[in-house]
C-alpha cells in the first residue's frame, strides 16, 4: 500500500476548479489549503492544491499519478 501525492496547478480560472474536482471524483483527498501566487512573467494569478490518495499498488516513479 502506498500514499501518493500530487500538486495540482493551473491559472486562477474555472479550469483549476475542474482539475481539483476531477481529482476528488477519482478518490484523491485535499491535503492542506490551496495556494495562490502571481506569475509576473505571464501577468496572471496561479493556484495550487495538494492532494493525496491511498492505493494498493507499490509506489514507483514510473506511475502516472493522474491515472491512479
Amino acid at each position: 500500500m502506498s500514499i501518493l501525492y500530487r500538486l495540482l496547478t493551473e491559472d486562477d480560472t474555472s479550469a483549476f476548479c475542474h482539475k481539483v474536482s476531477a481529482a476528488l471524483a477519482k478518490g484523491w483527498v485535499l491535503h492542506g489549503a490551496p495556494t495562490y501566487a502571481f506569475d509576473a512573467a505571464r501577468g496572471v494569478m496561479r493556484c495550487g492544491q495538494a492532494v493525496t490518495k491511498e492505493v494498493e499498488a507499490v509506489y514507483s516513479p514510473d506511475m502516472k499519478l493522474g491515472e491512479q
